[in-house]
């Protein structure tokens, strides 16, 4: 009796701290959400180290920093698993919200493909740190908070679906359904169906029953739809795998399984390497022109900065807890942590650590409040020193869960008036801009700054809020800035 009372005790303590009655959800939503979210999310201790890092330093196509430098695979991804279960369990017990953290994929490609190659790769986490600074600073004026609130609801909207469009194509790509085509002479088209025009691998082929099996489980409207869908698919491929012998793709094996190998592991248990932890320099400002350092960090600052709004713009709406005209309460604290992801993203030498989509996944599974992010980053932390074991979940079987819930989150769209031309040009240009360039933040730069001209053109300007004449400006700046670094570089 006793330990039934401690259970009721316990229980109603969570629920008070997290909300989580008030929020319309339940002790075992958040857990199952918390569960389906790290499970779509782990394939980032796996893909963070193929951006930043590589196996071996003989391999003529490893990512180096200006000496030569690489960083160690293992390295970065006992570092990726740390510093993202870490934020995430800051976020949820902190802002109370389900969105949990990871190493922003567009920022760590910034990082490897545009700054390591100029400086060293603990100068570049130093650069990293300072972008979280500036945006713990522009939190603490008041600035980001406001340029979130001074966002047309329509525009939100727009962010959200667009988001979701982003999240399916990622699924999609991720899968193989959608594949890159090699440049040719004989087509000009950038992307296609599978492998020529068909899907033509097993491991794509899963992910199309995955899809369908899971759809169906949504449609139904069964409990933990998602999460079954994955485990179910994951399953299927380990015994697929036996029989086919597809093998891992390692980017030459384009009938192989893309993240994940479906296979049961020799070992479950590793002891992670934390060896890049505190490596970083801020030597960059002295190996550098300061105007080229400042341009370097201006541009992390604008990615980390709107990417991290308009995910938290989706997922809120998503989630159902922004209010009518798009506000999340609370913004004030969320983009806080959201900052300090970005110093212990550098810090940690894993890139600026933010907000990833993925959380989608689990708000669809019903997670409303911080408990679940709690239970995904505790699982985190714990695939630090399981990654033999993480690692058999092929990406293909969390593609499908990111394709339902962009089909989801598209659904914002019903709150965007397209009969106001003003209106629908710049929201049409955030959604499609998203998916089309890989980019959360250039379909918002995209749609900030035709709003701003065509209200002003159609005479509308006094409607529109200062600041986003401000932001559309640093927009302007943020898509020339691949040239500007270039002449400050020469």
């Amino acid at each position: 009796m006793t330990d039934k009372k401690n259970t009721a005790r316990g229980t109603a303590v969570l629920d008070r701290y997290f909300r989580i009655s008030e929020r319309g959800s339940s002790l075992t939503r958040e857990l199952r959400g918390g569960l389906v979210t790290f499970v779509t999310l782990a394939y980032i201790i796996v893909l963070n180290p193929l951006i930043l890092g590589n196996y071996s330093a003989d391999d003529a196509g490893a990512t180096r920093d200006v000496v030569g430098d690489i960083l160690p695979v293992p390295q970065v991804a006992a570092a990726t698993a740390l510093v993202a279960g870490v934020m995430t369990i800051l976020f949820g017990l902190i802002a109370n919200y389900p969105f949990a953290f990871a190493a922003g994929l567009g920022i760590n490609t910034l990082v490897a493909v545009t700054i390591a190659p100029q400086v060293t790769w603990p100068e570049a986490m130093g650069l990293v740190v300072i972008d979280g600074l500036i945006i713990l600073v522009l939190v603490a004026t008041g600035f980001r908070t406001a340029v979130f609130n001074a966002v047309p609801p329509e525009l939100k909207a727009a962010i959200a679906a667009g988001i979701g469009a982003f999240i399916a194509f990622v699924g999609l790509v991720d899968a193989g359904f959608v594949r890159r085509l090699p440049d040719a002479a004989d087509t000009t088209v950038p992307v296609g169906l599978g492998i020529d025009g068909s899907i033509a691998s097993w491991p794509t082929g899963l992910f199309v029953l995955g899809l369908i099996f899971t759809s169906v489980l949504v449609a139904r409207n069964v409990r933990g739809g998602i999460l079954v869908g994955i485990l179910t698919t994951t399953v299927v491929a380990i015994g697929l795998e036996s029989i086919v012998g597809a093998g891992p793709s390692q980017g030459v094996n384009e009938y192989g399984w893309n993240l994940g190998y479906p296979a049961l592991p020799e070992q479950v248990f590793s002891l992670p390497d934390l060896a890049l932890i505190g490596d970083i320099s801020f030597g960059a400002w002295t190996r550098l022109p300061a105007l080229a350092c400042a341009m370097l960090v201006f541009t992390l600052v604008l990615a980390n900065f709107f990417d991290a709004m308009g995910t938290m713009t989706g997922l809120g709406k998503e989630a159902g807890l922004a209010t009518d005209d798009g506000k999340l309460p609370g913004i004030g604290k969320a983009l806080a942590v959201e900052g300090v992801g970005a110093v212990a993203g550098g810090a940690g030498s894993a890139s600026s650590n933010t907000v990833f989509v993925e959380s989608a996944a689990g708000i669809a599974e019903g997670a409303r409040t911080g408990l679940a992010n709690v239970v995904t980053g505790l699982l985190f932390l714990a695939a630090m020193f399981f990654t033999p074991l993480y690692e058999v979940v092929p990406v293909e079987a969390a593609a499908a869960a990111l394709v339902i819930v962009g089909a989801m989150m598209i659904a914002q769209v019903r709150f965007i008036d397209f009969t106001d031309f003003t209106m629908a040009l710049p929201a049409f240009l955030t959604i499609v801009i998203m998916p089309f360039t890989y980019s959360i933040a250039n379909g918002i730069g995209a749609g900030f700054i035709s709003y701003v001209v065509l209200a002003t053109a159609s005479g509308r300007g006094r409607s529109v809020h200062p600041l986003m004449w401000v932001v559309s400006a640093a927009f302007v700046l943020y898509f020339v800035s691949g040239p500007v670094s270039a002449a400050l570089a020469t």
